[in-house]
């Protein structure tokens, strides 16, 4: 059995591999959908040694299948956004605890202490629907903050304008979180020179606006809030860990994330750093349901383990709390 507080004290690439492993050999005994993917790719569990054996459930089991690896109760139910009709992808989460161990460790890491932050959150498509687990971390982290400025902003573009100028100008340091759009929203309203806040992007147009390359849509954010480079946040509802992105649309996880670069004409082979392929994603925080998920989404690896995301496989369906696509 893997210990938990083994996981989020990872310290070395040695370390993650046979924590790793351990992972995939208890999933494989406790995880029933995992189970039969595996043996359907005729995989020896006594055989596998090293991450790229392990096999990755695509990300569409989620749709279609309990992806759990325990038979504990359920705690919480975060669902992916998509339009009316679409099938939306559930996590099934029997240990909400480890979530918010996750993410508030990661924010630390790359952030420092939340209370030195007022947190502002324009995240109106996710507000607007049940079952966010980008949500759940935001509010937690507006909580957290312990700033009275703190808080969520629906369609209340004016008041937002205001505090964030306020905050701003006070020397108050300021994280603002949206969703791309309305993002391109406030900055059409207002022109900011902001000097102590972070914005940080959590991707997706919501089918509000026509898609642009990252590169074009950091420009316009950059000019519009009067900042230098523009933060992002990589997770998905599948997923209970976060890749942060300091600027230059880089990624970097925390110790207990990783990712692989497969072929995409070949799921069972990996790229070397600096070749596109499709993203294969290591979330050891996902003990209890899967920490090996093939996603859609494009990108390459850099050998510092820091990853960039390219673009999806289907543009037709395009999963909430993702990323820019091509």
């Amino acid at each position: 059995m893997v210990n938990l507080q083994d996981i989020f004290t990872i310290s070395s690439q040695k370390q993650f591999e046979k924590i790793a492993l351990k992972v995939f050999r208890y999933q494989y005994e406790n995880n029933l959908v995992y189970r039969e993917f595996c043996d359907l790719l005729n995989t020896d569990v006594q055989k596998v040694k090293s991450l790229p054996q392990i096999p990755f459930l695509p990300i569409q089991f989620f749709k279609s299948h309990t992806v759990v690896s325990n038979s504990n109760p359920i705690q919480e139910t975060f669902t992916s956004s998509g339009t009316t009709g679409m099938i939306t992808s559930k996590h099934l989460v029997t240990d909400v605890s480890l979530y918010e161990q996750s993410y508030r460790l990661a924010f630390s890491e790359f952030y420092g202490n939340i209370e030195d932050y007022a947190v502002l959150a324009l995240l109106p498509s996710y507000l607007e629907r049940s079952g966010s687990s980008l949500i759940y971390m935001v509010k937690d982290l507006i909580e957290l903050s312990n700033n009275e400025h703190s808080g969520f902003y629906l369609h209340n573009y004016d008041e937002l304008i205001s505090k964030l100028i306020e905050l701003d100008n006070s020397g108050q340091n300021v994280i603002l979180i949206g969703v791309t759009y309305a993002l391109l929203d406030l900055i059409e309203r207002q022109n900011f020179q902001l000097k102590n806040t972070i914005i940080m992007e959590t991707g997706g147009m919501k089918g509000q606006r026509k898609e642009i390359i990252r590169e074009e849509l950091h420009e316009i954010l950059c000019q519009g809030f009067g900042v230098s480079s523009i933060h992002s946040e990589y997770g998905m509802t599948e997923l209970l860990s976060q890749a942060y992105s300091l600027g230059n649309g880089v990624f970097e996880c925390p110790a207990w994330m990783q990712i692989l670069i497969r072929d995409t004409e070949d799921a069972l082979t990996y790229l070397d750093f600096g070749k596109t392929g499709g993203v294969n994603v290591i979330d050891l925080a996902n003990i209890n349901s899967c920490s090996f998920i093939a996603t859609q989404d494009l990108g390459k690896k850099q050998p510092n383990n820091s990853f960039e995301i390219l673009g999806r496989f289907d543009n037709s369906d395009i999963r909430g709390c993702n990323l820019m696509v091509i």
